[in-house]
């Protein structure tokens, strides 16, 4: 599927995004962990999060889909049953690690793989940490999926993430629920921690203590409703479109603003956007607000450190923001990049350089000029949907039509993001 983007005048529109990408997977795979029925509401039908209830149905979980709700029959920590095919995740990252590490703990063996591009993604970040808890896990690709797992039974571990990933950690906690002992995790900066949430929501016992992660056994989890926030990832892209598109302003309702996702909103401001959180409230354990933001002239900056994580999904719109500021942006420590769905720095260097864009890439980031001028051209989604969704809000300070080719990878997360775009731009 192409689209074609053409120049925005001004936005002026409030509107909502799909849920949160995240908590709709743990929504699935925790329901089906905890005993008693979840009901999930403002669930993302996106193709990410139906692979996970695809792959819990083939564990022998009953889960219904009616409009954006699920009911996830939940049959306890020890109540999933041996597939009789193997898994497939499809292009889920969190899907394949995270279930991982509930796979490793079951009575049963399993084989679970995903696309071409899941199949390029490491997984040795979690084998490493597994194996040592007493995991056995078979890569049949080098370090890559397709996976064999062989159920054991687990002990607890003190582990040392090399690197912060909410995956990684996730995994590891989620094997814990299984193993022997308390099962410790230390993370060196902030990740996303809707794992920890949630899974106290259904009865965990998780501490987190500056960084250290504790979790303690418990004998069951049991279900609870759950309500899905906006996904501040989808929010990002009209964040941005708002900040750059000469005259505009929006709101965007509902959305989540867990703090360890709401990096992209401190960037942001640090460059001088006009931003603000209103309505802050919570649900079923997360922080939820209105985002209102303004047309701005932005600053550069140097994006580095702590707040990468935090912001990790949203970079590539970033950039976006980046091109239109006065001065260069320096983006470091963003190595994570490169194993996306695609090499993030790599294709959005190559589809904005179509555009006209100068961006230069350094061994752990990129450098990025600002304000560019940008021409409408046709780029490629590299089937990576957030780098078709950064091109799209490109498109709206380019001159001229830009096209995306194969642009349907958004349905990843975000199925009716063109709808939405066109709406918001036209209206």
């Amino acid at each position: 599927m192409n689209i074609t983007v053409s120049t925005a005048k001004n936005i002026n529109k409030t509107l909502a995004v799909p849920g949160d990408k995240s908590i709709s997977h743990r929504a699935v795979m925790f329901g089906a962990l905890a005993k008693g029925t979840t009901e999930i509401k403002g669930f993302l039908m996106g193709e990410d999060c139906l692979s996970t209830i695809d792959c819990f149905r083939k564990l022998g979980i009953e889960i219904e889909v009616e409009d954006e709700c699920v009911r996830v029959c939940g049959k306890g920590l020890r109540g999933l049953k041996a597939p009789s095919e193997a898994l497939y995740v499809g292009n889920s990252g969190t899907t394949i690690r995270l279930i991982t590490g509930i796979l490793a703990a079951q009575n049963f063996d399993t084989r679970i793989s995903g696309d071409e591009s899941i199949c390029k993604r490491p997984m040795n970040r979690v084998i490493a940490p597994l194996s040592k808890m007493g995991a056995n896990i078979e890569s049949t690709n080098n370090g890559y999926a397709p996976l064999n797992i062989k159920g054991s039974q687990l002990k607890a571990i003190d582990y040392t993430l090399p690197v912060a990933s909410a995956q990684v950690k996730s995994s590891v906690i989620l094997a814990g629920l299984f193993a022997q002992g308390q099962t410790i995790v230390r993370e060196p900066a902030p990740s996303r921690d809707h794992t920890e949430i949630m899974l106290n929501y259904f009865g965990a016992n998780i501490k987190n203590e500056k960084g250290v992660i504790v979790s303690a056994p418990v004998e069951e989890l049991y279900a609870k409703p759950i309500d899905v926030p906006g996904d501040i990832s989808s929010a990002a892209f009209f964040m941005v479109a708002g900040l750059i598109v000469p005259g505009s302003e929006i709101v965007i309702k509902n959305v989540g603003i867990n703090k360890t996702r709401t990096g992209i909103i401190d960037a942001l401001k640090q460059m001088g956007g006009d931003i603000s959180v209103e309505n802050e409230r919570n649900t079923t354990g997360e922080p939820i607000g209105d985002i209102r933001v303004r047309y701005s002239e932005l600053k550069a900056i140097t994006l580095e450190g702590d707040i990468i994580p935090r912001m990790i999904d949203e970079i590539p719109v970033f950039v976006v923001a980046a091109l239109c500021a006065e001065g260069t942006t320096v983006i470091r420590d963003a190595t994570e990049l490169k194993v996306k769905e695609s090499n993030r720095i790599v294709t959005m260097i190559e589809e904005l350089g179509k555009m006209g864009a100068e961006l230069s890439e350094t061994e752990d980031g990129m450098i990025i000029s600002g304000k560019q001028k940008l021409k409408g051209n046709t780029v490629y989604s590299h089937l990576d949907h957030r780098v078709a969704m950064s091109c799209a809000v490109a498109a709206l300070i380019a001159e001229g039509t830009t096209t995306i080719t194969e642009a349907e990878c958004v349905n990843i997360s975000f199925p009716d993001f063109f709808e939405v775009l066109n709406k918001a731009v036209n209206d």
